[in-house]
């Protein structure tokens, strides 16, 4: 029985050296607004993209700025999407909800700037019944599938976020502008 009193702490050290080698991360949420018109869909496709550090105070550059400093001042190794969520935007013309804009499967795809390599990041399926939202979609992105030259433009911010899904019935000729809005949840880690 004394033999077992010694093992716990022993135990509970080993178990406290464990979560102290866990990996330092930070996390923030960044937003991007896209604009969906009736006009430009194509082949029954609703798309649109922009460059994820064009938004008013470059919100994900922000991110990457205080996860550096989160990090002690390096570069984080790995950054991850751990939510997603997409909303239709009260400055939308001609739609109330995202059913009007999209019925199916929606993704959003990141196109690294330069080398034009496309990452899945998220999708799920909006269909005609859905309202404003948000509606979560569901996260796919792996930095560490990138090369490295794909991962440094990432980490600068050289990126378009692409949203793109099978139009609803009657979106074309609408002449609807929808405001849509892609919030993800990142984390980078060392």
């Amino acid at each position: 029985m004394s033999g077992m009193k010694l093992a716990t702490p022993a135990v509970l050290l080993l178990a406290f050296a464990a979560c102290s080698d866990d990996p330092v991360n930070y996390s923030q949420p960044v937003g991007i607004n896209l604009k969906a018109k009736s006009s430009d869909t194509t082949n029954n496709t609703v798309s649109n993209d922009k460059g994820i550090n064009t938004e008013s105070g470059n919100p994900y550059g922000a991110f990457v700025t205080a996860a550096k400093n989160k990090l002690g001042g390096k570069e984080p190794g790995r950054v991850e999407i751990d939510k997603v969520e997409l909303f239709l935007g009260g400055t939308s013309t001609n739609v109330t909800k995202l059913g009007e804009v999209f019925d199916g499967n929606v993704e959003v795809v990141f196109v690294i700037n330069d080398s034009n390599n496309s990452y899945p990041a998220a999708a799920g399926a909006v269909p005609a019944a859905t309202g404003a939202g948000p509606v979560a979609l569901d996260p796919s992105f792996d930095s560490g599938a990138l090369p490295d030259f794909d991962y440094l433009k990432l980490l600068g911010g050289g990126f378009k976020v692409v949203l793109r899904g099978p139009a609803a019935a009657g979106f074309t000729t609408k002449g609807a502008e929808a405001d849509l809005q892609v919030t993800f949840t990142f984390t980078a880690f060392e």
